[in-house]
Formats: C-alpha cells, structure tokens, sequence
C-alpha cells in the first residue's frame, strides 16, 4: 500500500494515500445526503488514514482519525436508531442552542491546548498547535454529525481549511486536494441540512 501510485505536484501518491482519498470523498456524499454508508466508509478510510498520517509524523491526524475509525460505530448506531425525544423519532438535521454553541467553542479551544501540549512535550511533531487545532475540531465535528446536528458542518468547514494548509506544508499534496473538496462539500451538506430543517419546521 505505501507503494507509488502516480506522481501530484510532483510528489509521489501511494497506493494507500489514493484508496483513503476515494474513500473519504465517497464517505462526505453520503454525510451530505444522510446516507447510513457514511459511517462504514469512516471506518474504513479512517483506518487507512491513521497509518498514513503516523507515516508522516502528524500524530494529531493519526488520533483523530483513530477516533472517527473507533466512533464510527456509535454514529452508524445512531443514524439507524437514535431519537431526541419521547416521540422516538428519527433523527434529522436540527440546530444547537447559542448556549451550546459556546459550550462547542470552548471544549475545542481546550482540547486543541491540551494536545499541543501533549504533542509538543512527547512526540517529534513539527505541527504541534496546527494538528493540534484541527484534530480538536475533529473531534468536535464528528460528535456533533453523529447527532445530526447542523453545527457540524460550519465546524468542519474551519477544520477542512486548516486541513488543507497543514497538508501542503508536510506535502501530503492528495490528501491537501481532498481537503480543498470536503471544504466545498461541507458548504454544501451545511446549505442542504439547513434547508431541511427549514422545511420541517
């Protein structure tokens, strides 16, 4: 899998890069649309992530994508049978309170703090605070898509963002493309979510 797949940007690709790529992008179509495929193809690419992104020394990465690959299970589990009422429904797109969203805020300010400092004092990551931020928002995004809740989307347009410059300065020039489509799609499943709350409101 770390073989060479084909050259960008004059960068080799391997084999393992260009699969996760295909992946990941498969694995955001279905978020946009709601589509329960969405959590096995997190799995599946975030495993794939993991040993790509330990590869290239950002450790930060390898844990986010071990928790999306680990809570991948609890979002498929909550997608086919989780509710937020008595009513016992479905869930759908929803908004969060202004309380909420300041609680969203805080918990990634903190989580990105505590794993620069982590990062900084036991690994050899030259990206400590840069993959440090985008993996607490990471973590943040993935909770809030598990419930359905359309805060995920702006959170993920942040995060993508980030993505795509910390990509470029380690090479990673796929992965860095990705970004730059998931950036456009996390646009796109934040206007389409919306719109459905609208209508079921």
């Amino acid at each position: 899998m770390q073989e060479t797949a084909f050259h960008f940007f004059g960068a080799p690709v391997s084999w393992l890069e260009a699969v996760a790529f295909v992946l990941a992008v498969a694995m955001v179509v279905c978020s946009v649309y709601e589509r329960v495929a969405t959590w096995p193809l997190a799995i599946v690419s975030s495993v794939l992530y993991v040993w790509l992104f330990f590869e290239s020394k950002l450790y930060g990465e390898a844990l986010v994508n071990l928790f999306f690959a680990l809570s991948g299970a609890w979002g498929w589990f909550q997608w086919r049978f989780g509710h937020r009422d008595q009513s016992r429904a479905p869930l759908r797109p929803a908004q969060i309170s202004a309380r909420s969203i300041a609680l969203v805020a805080l918990a990634w300010c903190v989580g990105a703090l505590a794993l620069a400092f982590l990062l900084s004092r036991f690994t050899d990551s030259t990206t400590a605070s840069a993959d440090a931020f985008v993996t607490a928002g990471s973590f943040v995004g993935t909770l809030l898509l598990a419930r359905k809740y359309i805060a995920n989307w702006p959170v993920w347009i942040v995060v993508n963002a980030a993505s795509i410059a910390l990509f470029v300065y380690k090479s990673l020039w796929l992965t860095a493309l990705l970004y730059a489509i998931l950036l456009t799609m996390a646009i796109w499943g934040w206007r389409r979510w919306q719109s459905i709350a609208a209508r079921a409101s």
